[in-house]
C-alpha cells in the first residue's frame, strides 16, 4: 500500500478497503462524540453502538439532525454500569472498538482494567500512541506516550516502541524511523532514560526489536529537522526525518503535543494500545474533528 501521510488520507483508505467497525461508546451523551460518530457512520467505516441514558442520547442526536432509529441505543443511565456494558460487548465480540464518551476517565479505565472482565491481558503494558498532522511537517508524526505511562521504565519503553511499529505499519510505513527523545543527544546518567535508550538501540541492532530504524537520545531538532543535523554535524540514521518520537515521560509528551495543537495548528488521532481491542480515550472537551479521527484510527487498527 502507499504510505498514508495525512489523517484525511487515512479516512479515504478506510473507505477504499471497505472497513466498517462497530464502536461501543460509553455514555454517548455529548455533542462532539455524537457528531464524530454520525460523520463516521455516514462515510461508512463505523457503526456506533450508543450506551448511556437513552433519552439524553436521543436529545443529542436530534440536536445534530440525526434520527434515533438509525442508531443502536443501549439504555444504561448509570455511568459505571454503562462502562461495564461497553467493555462486555467488546470482550464478547459484539463490538470491535471501545470508546469513551461523557464519562470520567477513572470510571472508564476501571472497567477497561478489571482483571477478570476487562480488556488488558495479564502482564500486558497499556500505553498510548497518537498520530499528529502538522502544517510544517511533510508526513504524519507518531508520538508516545501522551496519556498513560507517567515515567515508563525500560520494559514499558520497549512496549511503546513495539506499539508504535505496529501502528505505523498500518499507515504503510514498513521500517519507521523512531527517535528516542531527550533534552540532548548525549547519554547522561543524570537522565535515567538515556541509559534505557542505549539498551533499546542495542536490542534493535541485535534484531530483538525488528522492523524499525532507531536512535537516541536525540533532541527534537535532530529528530525532525535535517538542517539541524547538518548544523550540529551529528550522524544519526534518523537524519531529521523521524516517523515517530518516543518521549521519556507523560509530562514531556503531553506538553509537546498540546503545544503543537494549540500553537502549531496540529490535528491528531490516538488510542490506547496493549488492550485486546482498540480503546479510544479522549478528553470530554476535545473537538468533534479530533474524535472523528480517533474513531477512524481505531477502525484502522481493529
Amino acid at each position: 500500500m502507499n504510505t498514508i501521510t495525512s489523517l484525511e488520507q487515512m479516512v479515504k483508505h478506510l473507505c477504499s478497503i471497505g472497513v466498517n467497525k462497530r464502536i461501543a461508546v460509553t455514555v454517548a451523551e455529548d455533542e462532539n462524540t455524537i457528531g464524530a460518530l454520525i460523520e463516521a457512520q455516514e462515510i461508512g467505516f463505523a457503526t456506533p453502538i450508543l450506551i448511556g441514558n437513552k433519552s439524553k442520547i436521543i436529545d443529542v442526536l436530534a440536536g445534530a439532525n440525526a434520527k434515533a432509529e438509525d442508531y443502536k441505543i443501549v439504555d444504561v443511565p448509570d455511568h459505571t454500569n454503562a462502562a461495564k456494558e461497553a467493555v462486555r460487548m467488546v470482550r464478547m465480540e459484539e463490538a470491535d472498538v471501545l470508546m469513551k464518551g461523557l464519562i470520567g476517565t477513572d470510571k472508564f479505565l476501571k472497567a477497561v482494567l478489571d482483571k477478570e472482565k476487562g480488556l488488558l491481558p495479564p502482564k500486558a503494558v497499556m500505553s498510548y500512541v497518537c498520530a499528529l498532522e502538522l502544517p510544517k511537517y511533510d508526513k504524519l508524526l507518531f508520538i508516545s506516550d501522551t496519556a498513560v505511562l507517567p515515567y515508563p521504565d525500560l520494559n514499558q519503553k520497549i512496549a511503546m516502541v513495539n506499539y508504535t511499529i505496529q501502528m505505523t505499519k498500518k499507515f504503510g510505513i514498513d521500517n519507521p524511523k523512531i527517535a528516542l527523545i531527550g533534552a540532548s543527544e548525549k547519554v547522561n546518567d543524570s537522565f535515567h532514560y538515556s541509559t534505557d535508550y542505549t539498551q533499546i538501540c542495542k536490542m534493535v541492532d541485535r534484531g530483538q526489536i525488528p522492523n524499525c530504524t532507531i536512535d537516541g537520545p536525540l533532541d527534537v531538532f535532530l529528530a525532525c529537522d535535517k538542517k539541524s543535523v547538518e548544523i550540529k554535524g551529528i550522524p544519526t540514521p534518523i537524519n531529521g526525518e523521524a516517523d515517530a518520537l518516543i518521549f521519556p515521560s507523560l509530562e514531556s509528551a503531553n506538553s509537546f503535543y498540546k503545544g503543537l495543537m494549540l500553537f502549531g495548528g496540529g490535528e491528531l488521532a490516538g488510542l490506547i494500545q496493549g488492550t485486546i481491542k482498540p480503546v479510544v480515550v479522549m478528553s470530554r472537551s476535545e473537538s468533534q474533528k479530533s474524535k472523528f479521527y480517533c474513531v477512524a484510527l481505531s477502525c484502522l487498527m481493529a
